[in-house]
């Protein structure tokens, strides 16, 4: 039966003409898809991708489809009662994914004309029929670059984007879901379709993106803050402060929704909500999501399901400061150092004694960031922050509630919304009674970098320090016995065997 079965996969692939994909037929989430160019990666493909739908979904048969290269994957929603009506009800632009799986959505797409559009809605409401489908479901196609689609499968399922749908639309798909069940004919016509504004969705992940653009990160949320005070939010999530993150589950954290009259506005709501979204506890792929929606390729709509690997070709690294930004990020942290020192030295409305500096006109600071070394002088009038780095005077204002997780503050005239996390531990030195080190993580820009502080002493102390050098274990083996590590690669089945010799 095997061998009847790889023979009529490599038939079906010299007939569609290679590429070819290669999938599970019960699969989603991009799980038992291989791209196979010739009759070698076709075998390899069958074999693997039928094994892993059978472990994934109990279900080892398999769908073999054109490979359109470098295509964009656009889903049409379609609403279908049971008595012979049926709606589409306009497109999702699904083409930001990463290992097959969707990242980024929106809708409308920035690519499909007036005719386009409806073309694909007939071919998706005529497919619904022909099946005789009653509920909500989606029809998802390929589009090349000329704006030829061609059908890739039917989810007869309400989808995780279908909220910005219901933005643009005003219907509310579970609801319609729940009438058709009920035996309810639909009550809308096609012409009272509209699209009203542009609605896009991020899938916040506890995930790491700067490894494979997305790996698995297990913990537990100490702090949990969804950011709903922002107009036009929509937060779908099903974990609360304290929820765990376990590896038996999809490692979703949430829907992330923003909504305006036009594209330019509900991605300015979706930079303002990832901003404001407070996850702690596991690692997240917040700080990939954000520089996605700010790139300019994004922006302008030239995007395809190739646009992670293209645009990081080495991976995704993080926002790289720009000297401007750097600027903004020591005076706001230094600001907020001066705001916590200070309050220290009162309780209860009265002084009490305290290690920290007296309110002097001006604090001389060293701070490190990154490699270089800064020296500032700040000081403070009312509930304003003059600080002077690098010769630039900055005026930092903004209310400074220190035991918030987020503070909007603005910046000369720049408006920043930071996300601080204060962390304290101590080093004994001989000739000073104690040497205190405050690393401020934050989301300015929006990836995290590390702020250490230094008094004056204390600078000049520090450079004699043999501080313990921090290894990267994520890429590499560490041998607990005697002898050394050698390591096999076997290229065909593209996994790696370890042995040790002693």
């Amino acid at each position: 039966m095997y061998d009847q079965n790889l023979n009529f996969c490599l038939n079906c692939s010299l007939l569609l003409g290679y590429p070819v994909m290669i999938k599970a037929s019960a699969g989603g989430g991009g799980k038992g898809m291989r791209v196979a160019w010739n009759d070698e990666e076709a075998r390899e493909g069958f074999r693997f991708s039928s094994q892993e739908a059978a472990s994934s979904f109990g279900d080892d048969r398999l769908l073999i489809e054109k490979f359109i290269d470098n295509p964009r994957h656009i889903e049409i929603q379609v609403l279908a009662d049971k008595h012979d009506n049926a709606l589409w009800l306009n497109e999702r632009e699904c083409s930001i994914q990463r290992r097959n799986q969707k990242v980024i959505e929106e809708a409308p797409s920035t690519f499909l004309d007036s005719k386009t559009r409806k073309a694909m809605g007939e071919q998706a409401v005529a497919l619904a029929r022909a099946v005789k489908y009653s509920s909500a479901g989606t029809v998802e196609f390929l589009v090349d670059s000329k704006k030829n689609f061609y059908f890739l499968e039917m989810n007869t399922r309400l989808q995780v984007e279908h909220p910005i749908t219901e933005c643009i639309t005003g219907l509310d798909l579970v609801q319609e879901m729940i009438r058709v069940a009920k035996g309810y004919a639909l009550r809308h016509k096609q012409a009272d379709i509209p699209i009203n504004g542009w609605a896009v969705e991020c899938r916040v992940y506890a995930e790491d993106p700067y490894k494979s653009f997305g790996l698995p990160s297990v913990g537990r949320l100490s702090q949990y803050e969804e950011p709903l005070h922002v107009p036009n939010v929509r937060v779908d999530s099903g974990i609360q402060q304290g929820s765990e993150i376990s590896i038996y589950y999809d490692p979703m954290i949430s829907k992330l929704i923003t909504y305006g009259s036009n594209r330019n506005e509900a991605l300015q709501r979706m930079e303002e909500a990832l901003d404001n979204y407070v996850i702690r506890g596991v690692t997240h792929n917040i700080a990939l999501l954000r520089e996605v929606i700010k790139h300019p390729r994004f922006i302008q709509g030239d995007i395809s399901t190739k646009f992670l690997p293209e645009v990081y070709t080495e991976g995704f690294k993080g926002h790289r400061l720009e000297d401007s930004e750097k600027i903004e990020l020591l005076v706001i942290a230094v600001s907020l150092y001066m705001a916590e020192r200070l309050r220290s030295q009162r309780f209860l409305g009265a002084p009490r004694i305290s290690l920290a500096q007296p309110d002097a006109k001006n604090w001389k600071l060293y701070v490190q960031l990154g490699d270089s070394t800064h020296s500032i002088v700040a000081s403070r009038q009312g509930s304003t922050y003059l600080v002077e780095v690098n010769g630039r005077k900055c005026c930092v204002t903004g209310e400074w509630n220190l035991a918030s997780a987020v503070l909007s503050l603005q910046v000369d005239d720049v408006h920043r919304t930071v996300q601080v996390k204060i962390f304290c531990y101590y080093c004994f030195l001989k000739s000073l009674h104690h040497f205190k080190s405050e690393k401020l993580k934050t989301t300015v820009n929006p990836a995290p970098n590390s702020l250490t502080w230094f008094r004056r002493k204390s600078n000049m102390l520090s450079q004699s320090v043999v501080w313990k050098v921090t290894k990267k274990l994520s890429s590499s083996m560490t041998n607990i016995h005697p002898g050394y590590i050698i390591g096999h690669q076997q290229t065909c089945s593209r996994l790696s065997q370890y042995h040790v010799q002693y």
